[in-house]
């Protein structure tokens, strides 16, 4: 079967099989980190079960929709792959956080420039092979190294946003709650607005036709 951009293959439903799996694992010190409930196997197993037939029947919903407004599969793609990162990100970030008991200063924004290029390393991958395929189908292979510089700016002036609002929060305001959930806070507000930029760089900069 010819895959377009509203046509769903088998690879599609694995790999966003795949991204509702790490997600399960990515929120596990994030969990600790905020001490929300005890993180228990039975917990995990059944988060696993829950957002794999979420992530499925969402997948398949958005391709029916697409077949009139075509960018909605695109849209979502985007947002699992976004899901699947931002959780590896902040994952990283608690579990540095976890380990260090450092929540604010120099260090909380050097864990999350660590955390970001962790993240955006696969990203390129998932974007140009997946997201924006059929973009980047109508390009030629040697293009691979140009797309990757752009992909490469984009992202850095997303992480300049992320890492700015996140700083700003947690260094400028004072917490009304405890410094785990306030420096989280930081990272949503951070995520929410470069996962806005990443989206339309990559489509109208990176990967465009």
């Amino acid at each position: 079967m010819k895959k377009n951009n509203t046509n769903l293959v088998a690879r599609d439903y694995l790999l966003v099989s795949f991204i509702a799996v790490a997600f399960s694992i990515f929120t596990i010190p994030i969990i600790e980190n905020l001490k929300l409930i005890k993180v228990t196997p039975t917990i995990i197993v059944l988060e696993i079960v829950v957002l794999l037939a979420l992530a499925n029947v969402a997948l398949w919903v958005a391709s029916l929709i697409a077949r009139k407004i075509p960018v909605i599969l695109q849209l979502v793609k985007f947002i699992a792959v976004g899901v699947f990162n931002t959780f590896l990100d902040w994952g990283v970030v608690n579990l540095l956080m976890l380990l260090t008991q450092i929540f604010f200063g120099f260090w909380f924004a050097a864990f999350n420039v660590l955390s970001f290029i962790i993240a955006n390393i696969g990203s390129f991958f998932w974007s140009r092979y997946w997201i924006f395929s059929g973009e980047s189908k109508t390009k030629s292979q040697e293009s691979a190294t140009k797309d990757f510089l752009q992909f490469f700016i984009v992202s850095i002036i997303g992480l300049g946003i992320k890492v700015g609002i996140a700083t700003v929060w947690v260094n400028s305001l004072n917490a009304s709650t405890s410094v785990e959930i306030w420096a989280n806070i930081g990272l949503v507000l951070g995520t929410s607005f470069s996962m806005v930029w990443n989206f339309l760089g990559y489509k109208f900069i990176v990967f465009k036709k």
